[in-house]
């Protein structure tokens, strides 16, 4: 089996156990290099004075890991600037957020041609490389101006915007144009799959024949192919002593009430706010149900040092609180609304104890808390998922209540109609629910990608 080298925006070395708070897409970068062997190759979240190609090189758990610390002015421009406030809210379908400057761009194309620099040397001629998301889109063709005749692929974890939106980006088909260099790539969803073939075809003259994309002499063969959780470990983590620990405390504090819980990191395409405008509007139709109900809503923060984060922090902050002024009484809090992340042990027990998983994003690529939580559910009394039609994960879980997130009515309806679901159509959900995560898990997503690659037609490019 070939050597795989994984590289992506921030490496997340393997904690001494699955209970860490790591992501999905770092838990799941990391069972596929202890399955294959391998290196996983990025920046390290730290910053030099000057950038000197220095790599840093551990091994934790079985994975082998190699980071570059990278400049104040790489991360200013190609991280907060070009990778998180030009083409994140873009391709989330916020045109009215994304920020176009000269110098984001320059420091992306800098900062992706330091990369390929660095990690040039660490590939091996029979190495296969999978690149990881938005960060990196032009990583592929600077390796292959550097000499690189490895099969390379590319998976993006977010979605891709619709051929009239993408078209806004400044030198859009430059970068598409790019992506040709790959010999596959990835999406979460055949929608995201068919919006790239859309730019591809009418706005550059790419011909599409069935999963290949040609453009002139090159080509690059597509694939969807959705991410999943390990719902093994996963359910069996929600059984462990720190899960069930959190579970009682859950319980406990929640005094006979149901809880709802939504876990999200502090992001506008999460519908956070459009979230408790719809748990508003379920207090308000439903009175009776006040006091008997509460939503956890845990929002850890991220990009920080980005504007649009910071305001949508503080507008979370005065939602929540007009809210619970509103309706909360001396015994109770309709909102529980916390800003810090949980380890995975932790949160599986959370999830078990939450009658209601309530997921809507306004625009996601897939979303993992969906399928976390139906991994942690008690099989004989299963809570139900609440999940936004707009979220990747959608496309395969269609026996959650699937919601517009943008009507406050669609949310309140699914909320009551998940409080008086009878038991017997919870189990019938929860099963073929559970059935699907497990069916497509991340060994599933890693191996099909993989195979998909190794047997990618290589004769063009």
């Amino acid at each position: 089996m070939n050597r795989l080298i994984v590289i992506s925006n921030r490496v997340t070395a393997p904690k001494g156990s699955t209970a860490g708070a790591q992501g999905g897409l770092a838990v799941a970068l990391a069972a596929a290099l202890r399955d294959r062997g391998g290196m996983w190759f990025g920046w390290s979240g730290e910053q030099t004075d000057q950038f000197n190609g220095h790599i840093n090189f551990q091994r934790n758990q079985g994975v082998t890991t190699a980071t570059v610390d990278l400049e104040e002015q790489d991360v200013q421009e190609y991280y907060d600037g070009y990778a998180n406030r030009t083409l994140w809210p873009l391709f989330h379908y916020r045109i009215d957020l994304a920020e176009y400057e000269r110098d984001f761009a320059g420091g992306y194309k800098r900062t992706n041609q330091r990369f390929a620099d660095t990690v040039r040397p660490l590939v091996e001629p029979d190495d296969v490389i999978w690149i990881q998301d938005y960060h990196m889109f032009p990583l592929g063709a600077e390796l292959r101006a550097r000499g690189c005749d490895n099969r390379i692929g590319f998976f993006l974890h977010i979605p891709w915007p619709p051929r009239r939106l993408l078209g806004t980006l400044p030198n859009a088909q430059a970068l598409v144009e790019s992506m040709f260099a790959y010999d596959l790539i990835g999406f979460h969803t055949e929608e995201w799959l068919e919006s790239f073939c859309d730019f591809a075809r009418h706005d550059m003259g790419a011909v599409i024949e069935g999963n290949i994309a040609r453009l002139g002499d090159r080509h690059v063969e597509l694939i969807a192919c959705p991410i999943g959780i390990d719902a093994t470990e996963f359910a069996a983590m929600s059984q462990s002593v720190p899960a069930r620990l959190a579970y009682r405390r859950m319980r406990d504090s929640a005094d006979g009430r149901d809880m709802i819980v939504g876990v999200d990191r502090l992001d506008y395409s999460k519908g956070l706010e459009e979230r408790f405008l719809g748990y508003e509007r379920f207090l308000n139709e439903h009175p009776e149900e006040r006091k008997e109900v509460f939503l956890l809503q845990v929002a850890p923060p991220s990009r920080v040092s980005v504007e649009s984060y910071q305001r949508i922090r503080q507008s979370l902050e005065g939602l929540s609180g007009r809210i619970n002024g509103a309706y909360a009484d001396v015994d109770w809090v309709p909102i529980r609304y916390v800003n810090q992340g949980y380890p995975r042990d932790q949160l599986s027990g959370i999830y078990r104890a939450a009658k209601i998983g309530l997921v809507t994003p306004l625009r996601d690529g897939m979303n993992l808390v969906a399928k976390e939580y139906v991994a942690a559910q008690d099989p004989e009394d299963p809570g139900v998922l609440v999940l936004s039609r707009f979220a990747g994960a959608a496309e395969q879980m269609t026996d959650a209540l699937l919601v517009n997130p943008y009507s406050a009515e669609e949310v309140s309806d699914a909320l009551y109609q998940a409080l008086r679901m009878p038991r017997q159509e919870r189990v019938r959900r929860w099963e073929k629910l559970m059935a699907g995560v497990q069916e497509q898990d991340v060994t599933w997503w890693a191996e099909t990608f993989l195979q998909a690659l190794e047997k990618a037609d290589m004769t063009v490019n």
